[in-house]
């Protein structure tokens, strides 16, 4: 295929940061001071988030994944560098090692307002910090055909993010307990199969008309077409604790983005899986991270998740070279060799037997190449 097909695979991606004490290491509310100084540099890629001790940045559209890295950096040594001068600390992981959420402000905001008075306790103990991937997509009958088959990768993916093993001061046992959190809200986790645009705009129409929802942004699914962007948007992972990770998840899913496009201008396509048996893969990436094993549901058989994770590169490596992201997508070894967000915070933990020195490390790593 001519290197033009894969122009329109923009990138945007957007992280949400923790914001700490460098004396207590608790999360803590910085009164949308980072949020104000923030956009005078980075305008609107920097927002509040529904509790105070939350930044969300999200990058320009980016052409390519150089672009991407390049604004990822920036954004966060920005971001560092603005709270250090407030006295505050910033770092990623899918949740904080020992802070209660009860203690935790919630911004003031008519939308995070309506979100707490319907959700009730689900909203308020939702402190998490996720990781968002915009794939663009020129055309929304493609962009449900992609998110329908790519559901079935969104496990082995997330397998690679798992950044969030404690919760309120322990081990949950998880690689990932962030996605438990989350699975209070409604409208969550892998989506159905939708066998046409208007099926998935009738869904939508359907929710808002019966009051369920004012707007299609509170499906809050792992993967959704976006309801007001041209974009696929990956909404499974938790937030990488380094640039290279983040920037690695972004390109995998803009690799699978471009090969699942691929196949069906060729008139071919992946199997589709059904929801309930990604499900399984998505838990056993959520309890094991990449040290456990993914269902090949093709077989029928368990495979170490390390070895499903190679056959979505070899699914994928004829398309990286033209994204341009091979270098970036050979960081997936590296992961492999060092470990995921998670083992690191588990090797400290395991050290240092202290919670504290596991928030340190996250902090130290927010900058980290």
């Amino acid at each position: 295929m001519a290197n033009l097909s894969y122009k329109h695979f923009t990138l945007g991606v957007e992280e949400e940061y923790m914001v700490l004490d460098p004396v207590t290491r608790e999360l803590k509310s910085h009164e949308q001071k980072i949020v104000v100084e923030g956009q005078k540099i980075l305008k609107d890629k920097v927002k509040a988030e529904m509790h105070q001790a939350v930044v969300e940045v999200g990058t320009d559209i980016c052409k390519n994944i150089e672009e991407a890295y390049n604004d990822v950096a920036s954004l966060r040594g920005n971001i560092a560098q603005i709270a250090g001068d407030l006295g505050l600390w910033v770092g990623a992981s899918g949740t904080h090692p020992f802070s209660h959420w009860e203690t935790q402000l919630i911004t003031d905001h008519v939308r995070y307002n309506q979100i707490v008075n319907e959700l009730q306790e689900a909203a308020r103990s939702n402190l998490i910090f996720g990781l968002h991937v915009h794939v663009g997509m020129e055309d929304r009958k493609m962009a449900i055909h992609i998110a329908n088959t790519a559901r079935y990768f969104l496990p082995h993916v997330y397998a690679l993010s798992t950044n969030s093993p404690f919760w309120e001061g322990r081990d949950t046992g998880y690689k990932s307990f962030r996605t438990k959190i989350f699975d209070k809200f409604p409208r969550t986790g892998i989506p159905d199969y939708f066998e046409s645009i208007e099926a998935y705009e009738n869904y939508v129409n359907l929710l808002i008309k019966t009051n369920c929802i004012d707007n299609a942004k509170k499906i809050w699914w792992d993967l959704r077409v976006h309801p007001f962007f041209n974009t696929v948007e990956y909404r499974i992972c938790d937030v990488p604790m380094t640039i290279n990770e983040t920037i690695t998840i972004a390109a995998l899913f803009q690799a699978i983005t471009a090969k699942i496009y691929k196949l069906r201008s060729q008139n071919m396509n992946y199997m589709i899986y059904q929801r309930s048996l990604i499900n399984e893969n998505k838990w056993r990436a959520s309890r094991y991270g990449i040290d456990g094993s993914l269902i090949d549901f093709g077989k029928e058989t368990e495979v170490n998740t390390r070895s499903l994770i190679y056959e979505l590169l070899d699914f994928v490596d004829d398309v990286v070279d033209e994204l341009g992201s091979r270098h970036i997508i050979n960081h997936v070894a590296r992961i492999f060799e060092t470990g995921t967000g998670a083992d690191r915070q588990l090797a400290v933990f395991r050290e240092k037997n202290d919670l504290v020195s596991v928030v340190d490390y996250i902090h130290d790593q927010f900058l980290a190449i």
